[in-house]
């Protein structure tokens, strides 16, 4: 074990969150397609909301269609920046095995993590798949060594009480950063550099995001509106019609 150089991890974050600004900022300046954003959303849930403006329409479409996205951009800079801490402590690296994303070796024993942003993830059907690859990936390891295998699903924020699940181990937020770097105090450590230049990369992107919407929203009336007034009939049959 490396003590960890906390300079480091500063200079790594600021270098590396531009990557996460310059890919959100791609995605609302690409061409978006409105017909794509309209068949992917609930319709219902927005006409029970009462929405009657065709911009507040059209902005409550884009904002689900571009928040997944963040999420998952935003989610692999956290896997890489877990593996970039592990690796200067711990000498981890980035996992080859299905479904897996870093190994490393503490206290005698093989630790093998799938991370994953938040807690709250996962149905049955993902969970399942998650312990055969822990299964399959012990399996593996077992054939070349006699050292102990800790399957661990890391979270890199929220909370788990239970941590001890069947074959392998949930750690979230603090203990998940603690554990993959020995710094207690990680956690807090590395919020103030994800927020670098974020007022000026935030103004870019707002820039970028009105002139989408504006257009869009320019689009939809001449397709959804009648007078003016949203054709949710129209709207409906487009999303779901056969």
């Amino acid at each position: 074990m490396k003590q960890l150089n906390l300079n480091e991890v500063i200079e790594y974050v600021e270098i590396h969150i531009a990557d996460f600004h310059d890919r959100r900022l791609s995605s609302v300046k690409e061409k978006i397609d409105l017909n794509r954003i309209l068949k992917q959303k609930n319709p219902y849930l927005f006409k029970a909301k009462n929405i009657i403006d065709a911009h507040d329409l059209i902005k409550g479409f884009l904002d689900a269609f571009l928040q997944s996205q963040e999420e998952t951009i935003f989610g692999d800079f956290l896997e890489a920046l877990a593996i970039f801490i592990c690796n200067k402590v711990y000498g981890g690296t980035k996992s080859e095995r299905t479904g897996l994303d870093l190994e490393f070796e503490k206290d005698n024993a093989i630790y093998i993590v799938e991370i994953k942003a938040g807690w709250n993830w996962g149905n049955s059907s993902q969970l399942k798949q998650l312990k055969i690859n822990f299964e399959n990936a012990t399996k593996i390891l077992k054939e070349h060594t006699n050292k102990e295998i800790i399957a661990v699903n890391g979270c890199c924020f929220g909370r788990e009480n239970k941590i001890q699940k069947k074959g392998y181990f949930k750690i979230c937020g603090q203990k998940f950063w603690e554990l993959i770097s020995g710094n207690e105090r990680l956690y807090l450590d590395i919020i103030e550099p994800i927020g670098h230049k974020a007022k000026q990369k935030n103004e870019d992107f707002y820039n970028a995001y009105i002139q989408v919407v504006n257009n869009l929203t320019l689009e939809f009336s001449k397709d959804f509106c009648d007078n003016g007034i949203i054709n949710w009939e129209k709207l409906v049959k487009f999303n779901s019609g056969k």
